[in-house]
Parts: structure tokens; sequence; C-alpha cells
């Protein structure tokens, strides 16, 4: 995996999109913001991100089969995913293939800390 500079949030609650998007912007991150899984899949078509911020329950698709149809895209493998939930994370994480799951809201300077860290594998 590369160093995270593009991110793509992708939670259906627009203003909390919109909120961790703008945080990540002061952080010195490149943001897009989408609000559905298809959105997402079509933003990775010209803007594949280095991580992207799932919301776990999605309005058209499961934050893990969204993630499962990212890592099959291009560039895919190497992207550091990670599912925010309202529902239990340790649950979360297990159905799809994400590299970290938070619980909502999440803690931002652990957030941070997953995106600036050099992944392990």
């Amino acid at each position: 995996m590369i160093p995270v500079r593009r991110v793509l949030v992708v939670d259906d609650h627009v203003d909390a999109a919109e909120l961790l998007g703008e945080w990540l912007l002061l952080e010195g991150f490149e943001v897009q913001c989408t609000h559905d899984g298809a959105q997402a899949l079509q933003c990775w078509a010209s803007w594949p991100a280095d991580a992207v911020l799932i919301d776990s329950r999605l309005p058209d698709l499961a934050g893990g089969e969204l993630a499962r149809r990212l890592r099959a895209l291009p560039g895919g493998a190497r992207a550091r995913l990670i599912a925010l939930s309202g529902d239990d994370p340790e649950q979360v994480a297990r159905t799809g293939p994400f590299d970290a799951c938070l619980a909502k809201p999440a803690d931002l300077a652990h957030l941070l800390d997953l995106l600036q860290r050099t992944p392990s594998r």
C-alpha cells in the first residue's frame, strides 16, 4: 500500500460525510464525498482513492459488499478500506475486506493514525 493522500468518504448521511470531508481537508488530504455505493464506484472510476471510509449501512449496497467490489477494481487491492459503523465494529469488520472498522462517531485521532500509519500488509 502507498501513503494515503486521497480519501473517499462514503456515507448516506450527507452532513456527516461533508463534515468528515472538511476535517480531512484541514488535515491535508484530498477528499471526495459520495452518499451511496453506486456513487462511490462511479467516483472510483475517475478518482481512485488511497483510502475509503465506508458507512456500513448504505441505502443501496451494504458496506461489506462495496468493500469487496472496490477491492476487485484496478488499484483496489492497495487501498485502505475503513468501515464506519453505528453497529458492533467487530461484527461489521467480518462483513467485508476491511483494514479497520471504527464505531461511529469515529475517534478522529485514531482515524488519523489509521490513515497516516504505514500499513503492515
